[in-house]
């Protein structure tokens, strides 16, 4: 609610959250203001992120060992899949080029 300010006897409540909502952005802007917060935060992500690979790898393992596909699976499937497909429009494209010549040689037979 920036730039519009109500006073406490207009309407306690919605002045309340005004000022909660001031004091939560300033105590925000000073913790990320400092340098050890921010390191906290990086080093944080980061262990997020290495535990999720580790989280990710183990599923996978466990996936295959009770002999069910994964993700990885799966996208190799999809993208064998979207191979082929193009491999049958191409032949469908040649097969079509195909009959046509043969149309054509059928009417100048004739």
């Amino acid at each position: 609610m920036a730039g519009k300010t109500t006073r406490p006897n207009d309407n306690p409540l919605q002045w309340i959250i005004e000022r909660g909502e001031e004091v939560v952005g300033q105590v925000a802007k000073e913790l990320l203001s400092r340098q050890g917060v921010t390191d906290g935060i990086a080093k944080m992500a980061q262990r997020a992120a290495k535990t999720k690979g580790q989280v990710d790898k183990n599923v996978e393992t466990m996936l295959h060992l009770m002999n069910l596909p994964s993700r990885a699976d799966y996208h190799k499937l999809l993208v064998k899949i979207e191979h082929l497909q193009g491999s049958l429009v191409n032949l469908n494209m040649k097969l079509d080029r195909l009959l046509a010549a043969q149309e054509q040689a059928k009417k100048h037979k004739v």
